[in-house]
């Protein structure tokens, strides 16, 4: 990157309200026997309250109510600001209901179409902060919310805009998504105190578990007393092999962190926040590409899935959200069953400076972004 990005200020809405080094639990709860991890019971209460003071928004799909709810946090916001806000899945949950529903009467509500496409994430958000810049929605599997960061830096870098809005909204928690994962014989069967092992290289069975959230980033090329800045990106896409493509080596993820890190020296990283989804494939092929690409002497290993679950298109704007708050604790949060050995092979305790954020997706794509204080 020829100049930096700066996050001028940053918004989430999860199970929890902020990371830290110092909680080994995990948030999730069970329902009808699965794993998920909802928003925490303040912001729901929180949320539910904000739904009744706006009645025209208790009709749009959860995807969107968090976005909502999560955007209005941001501050001083340029009316000119651009939007996109990505989502793997998008309304997931009013089209299945919308979908039942036409099962059984062969009708569906008039705002059926409108309400169940993908770019109303994007748009409700701007019309609720009544923006005038432009407002899209994609979705680019898991590495979604990344993908919404490199739009970002490519509008801003253009000039196309000043400002933007960047980030990912995901509502999964229902019985189709959850049969869907559990279909690909991915999802968490695991009763041991931490269901989701993430970066576990040992484990012996899949562990993904699904969580909801939002999170979203107020960018510019200024930096207005700024919480972080992106230095540096890549990102790849390899041969699709399979139906969620990645290969054993990881290529896409070599590609991408080497893409993010080529203008400096790969020692100063001091940490990465892995995409690592509690699979035991998926885990494997990133930590094979973090050693392919910095060697035995790889930076701090660190991850929110084991605490969270996977937020699928939402959950890179959730590594971003952890990033900024490692910089600016100026701890990095651990994972509290992951050898030191294995989490930290440099075997120094340093002061977060530059990070390294990883996502992928179905799809064989890849996201890396650096992030400095």
């Amino acid at each position: 990157m020829k100049n930096p990005i700066y996050i001028n200020d940053a918004a989430m809405i999860a199970a929890v309200d902020s990371f830290t080094s110092q909680e080994s639990a995990h948030f999730f709860e069970k329902k009808n026997k699965a794993w998920i991890s909802p928003i925490s019971k303040v912001k729901e209460d929180q949320l539910q309250a904000f739904l009744r003071d706006h009645e025209v928004y208790k009709s749009l799909d959860r995807s969107v109510q968090l976005a909502l709810f999560a955007a209005r946090s941001l501050k001083n916001i340029p009316v000119q600001t651009a939007v996109n806000i990505g989502s793997s899945r998008g309304a997931t949950g009013l089209w299945e209901e919308y979908h039942s529903r036409f099962r059984e009467s062969g009708t569906v509500p008039t705002a059926t179409s409108p309400l169940t496409t993908l770019g109303n994430i994007s748009s409700w958000v701007a019309q609720d902060l009544r923006l005038k810049g432009t407002a899209f929605s994609h979705s680019i599997t898991c590495a979604t919310a990344s993908h919404a960061i490199l739009n970002a830096i490519a509008w801003l870098e253009s000039g196309m805009a000043m400002s933007f809005i960047a980030g990912g909204s995901e509502a999964p928690l229902t019985d189709f998504t959850i049969a869907q994962m559990q279909a690909l014989r991915i999802y968490s069967r695991d009763s041991s105190p931490y269901p989701c092992k993430s970066l576990d290289l040992d484990k012996s069975q899949n562990s993904m578990i699904l969580g909801e959230g939002a999170a979203c980033f107020l960018l510019s090329k200024e930096d207005k007393n700024s919480l972080a800045k992106i230095t540096g990106y890549g990102s790849a896409i390899e041969k699709l092999n399979s139906a969620t493509s990645l290969t054993q080596s990881g290529l896409c993820l070599q590609e991408s962190m080497t893409q993010a890190i080529q203008h400096i020296d790969m020692e100063t990283v001091d940490a990465i926040i892995t995409h690592a989804p509690g699979t035991i494939k998926g885990d494997k092929a990133e930590f094979t590409a973090i050693k392919a690409v910095f060697g035995e002497r790889y930076p701090y290993l660190c991850n929110n899935k084991w605490q969270l679950g996977h937020a699928l298109g939402a959950s890179g704007a959730l590594n971003l959200r952890m990033a900024i708050e490692m910089l600016q604790s100026e701890m990095i949060f651990k994972i509290p069953y992951l050898e030191e050995s294995l989490a930290n092979p440099r075997g120094d305790l340093r002061t977060p400076k530059r990070i390294l954020i990883n996502a992928t997706g179905f799809g064989g794509n890849a996201v890396s972004l650096l992030i400095e204080r």
